[in-house]
């Protein structure tokens, strides 16, 4: 039918562009202008982005469509989240033109970004457990060789390397998971699974629920929740800047979504609680994670390893959408915290892509990564400054952008779903969160630099990137009420 070939545009866009990035490359590989590599993807990201986000505004599948007899499902929250990531992919292959200008190998760069960005559309659709793990493989092998791009530099190969290794590792474990599960339900479909999943708890409780915790920590590694998340600071660290941006807004979201829908719609905590209570695991990890990545990311001096940290902190406050399906406020109540996950997911894909971006930026300058090193530079870059100020503030949840809605929507729900403990950690980590975002802000506007500090020129790409980031941080503060009510109706259909 017409409709479920549109239903399947927005991964078609990733993938139009990845093929058409393999013909020009064929064609011209020695030749082929950063413009036109850049280009391409940043077309497939924005058409991704588009056609997601007039589906899930006009409600065309807001019951969900299932195609390929239930192998993927289309709904709101799989083109909320194909938003995120077309979005993404777009800044992020606008900021690489000036990045990357001078290195070899640019149209595999930009392909590699269009595949791991297909994977994680394709993560958003996902209905049985053999199409997540698939999804989950060709987002991954790209981010790693993403992350290894820069090969003469050591920090870039070594993170890549590790990366590698523990996602290996990783997906090892996940798909084993699989298999148990598959050996006590008899099938990967999520909905056959959901209808199996009593007996199987019952009687091979033993098998099935080290399944379902090796499934479950796949996702954790995935989103870098604690205590999975050791490969990401120095993934994101060795990483180019964008990629950084990339894997912390795009590839964080990807692991989200494919929990949020397996858990949810293959593995209903009414069913499974007497032999994995994930609902209290994820307490347990929104708690750990928070806490961890907040006071981690306190003691850094080095601001990609900050930001890398942070986005551990951030990967607490999503959980909490998992953590507070308790079944005490209602279902309105939970479709509220599961929604503002999903909000605060989509505001987070813009300022922390923003954020690393504008690292990127600072590294392009050759100024330095500390702390110290930012000392005086709005005094050379103010309107870049202002952008990143706007970024961390949100960030930290201040009324400046999205943030501070979608923490707002996170407490809120929390406080809804009987869980008010995980709000009160969320607020005292935010104030933590403060502490360390203002020691960029205040290095960058009051400090003055150890030596003269001079920019002869911006890089017009990555510049224009980060402040559409910026422009859209703060848009999202009145405009999130535009995705809110999609974000809640995704989240009510889910439940």
């Amino acid at each position: 039918m017409v409709s479920d070939w549109l239903l399947l545009a927005p991964p078609a866009a990733f993938i139009t562009a990845a093929l058409a990035l393999f013909v020009v490359d064929a064609i011209s590989s020695d030749e082929t202008s950063g413009w036109l590599l850049s280009g391409v993807t940043t077309a497939g990201g924005l058409a991704a982005a588009a056609i997601a986000g007039v589906l899930l505004l006009s409600e065309t599948a807001a019951g969900g469509v299932e195609l390929f007899g239930g192998q993927l499902v289309v709904d709101g929250m799989s083109l909320l989240f194909t938003f995120i990531f077309g979005s993404v992919t777009a800044l992020v292959a606008v900021a690489s033109l000036d990045y990357i200008r001078d290195l070899p190998h640019k149209a595999e760069y930009y392909l590699l970004i269009s595949l791991a960005a297909t994977g994680m559309s394709l993560m958003a659709s996902a209905n049985s457990l053999v199409v997540v793990f698939i999804s989950l493989e060709l987002a991954s092998l790209p981010s790693y060789a993403l992350v290894a791009y820069l090969k003469n530099n050591r920090g870039s190969v070594e993170a890549g390397l590790k990366y590698f290794l523990i996602g290996a590792l990783s997906s090892g474990i996940m798909l084993y998971g699989i298999s148990l599960i598959y050996a006590t339900t008899g099938s990967f479909l999520l909905g056959d699974i959901a209808a199996s999943v009593g007996e199987a708890a019952s009687t091979h409780p033993g098998v099935f629920g080290v399944g379902l915790l090796m499934v479950i920590g796949g996702f954790a590694f995935k989103t870098a929740s604690v205590p999975f998340h050791f490969w990401a600071p120095d993934a994101y660290e060795g990483a180019p800047a964008p990629v950084a941006a990339f894997l912390s807004s795009a590839s964080k979201a990807a692991g989200f979504v494919i929990a949020f829908r397996v858990l949810l719609v293959g593995f209903p905590i009414q069913e499974v609680a007497a032999t994995v209570d994930w609902v209290l695991l994820f307490q347990i990890l929104a708690v750990v994670t928070m806490t961890v990545g907040n006071f981690a990311a306190a003691t850094q001096s080095n601001v990609k390893r900050m930001l890398a940290y942070s986005s551990i902190g951030h990967a607490g406050y999503v959980l909490i959408g998992l953590a507070a399906l308790t079944n005490v406020g209602g279902p309105t109540a939970e479709a509220t915290v599961l929604g503002a996950s999903m909000l605060h997911l989509l505001v987070y894909g813009f300022m922390n892509t923003g954020a690393f971006l504008f690292v990127a930026m600072v590294e392009h300058w050759d100024v330095g990564r500390t702390f110290e090193d930012y000392n005086g530079l709005a005094r050379e870059a103010p309107l870049a400054c202002v952008a990143m100020t706007i970024f961390l503030f949100s960030l930290a949840g201040l009324p400046v952008g999205g943030g501070f809605l979608s923490k707002y929507y996170l407490v809120v729900g929390a406080v809804g779903t009987g869980v008010w403990w995980l709000a009160v950690v969320l607020a005292i980590n935010s104030a933590l969160s403060l502490y360390y975002y203002s020691r960029v802000v205040k290095a960058m506007w009051i400090e003055s630099p150890a030596e003269s500090l001079t920019i002869e020129r911006y890089p017009t790409a990555l510049y224009a990137a980060v402040m559409a980031a910026a422009a859209v941080t703060v848009l999202l503060l009145p405009g999130l009420f535009v995705f809110d009510g999609a974000a809640f109706d995704a989240a009510a259909a889910l439940l």
